[in-house]
């Protein structure tokens, strides 16, 4: 069984973990606090997929506090696996005041059906997203399609 999560910026750990014990601190003497833990969850929430390879089934995760939640769907037959580059936008919006955070992450997609995908990883760190790659690759006996770059290779 490989699980993988995405790992969380510092950033939202620590306003994500400020937000959820202000609200747990503050719940019984304002409506607010329900906002704040609100707030604290949705920085805290983790993505990921998980994969049972013996079984050939795999499911989409979200984690919070490490319980996974997610169902389990069939494995289709994989044709080669994408890594590519994108960027992320996070709005961060206070009383008056909206920031957008710009990340620029690497997602891993399992190819099918010549054009389905399933989105099985994203990461911050290149080297983590062809590590990850590389796993899967090995256990499907696939190839792996490089576009990180603006000429794709297969590697």
């Amino acid at each position: 069984m490989f699980t993988f999560k995405r790992k969380l910026p510092i950033w939202k750990t620590i306003l994500g973990t400020i937000s959820l014990a202000l609200g747990i601190y503050t719940l019984f003497s304002s409506y607010s606090a329900f906002i704040l833990i609100g707030f604290g969850i949705y920085l805290l929430l983790v993505e990921g997929s998980e994969f049972d390879f013996k079984n050939r089934k795999y499911r989409k995760i979200r984690s919070i506090l490490g319980i996974d939640i997610g169902k389990w769907e069939a494995l289709p037959d994989i044709e080669y696996i994408s890594v590519f580059k994108t960027n992320e936008v996070t709005t961060l919006r206070a009383r008056s005041a909206e920031a957008k955070v710009k990340n620029e992450i690497f997602k891993l997609n399992l190819f099918y059906n010549r054009n389905k995908r399933i989105e099985a990883y994203r990461t911050y760190n290149i080297d983590d997203a062809f590590k990850k790659a590389k796993e899967i690759a090995s256990l499907l006996n696939v190839d792996i399609l490089d576009a990180t770059e603006r000429e794709s290779k297969w590697i």
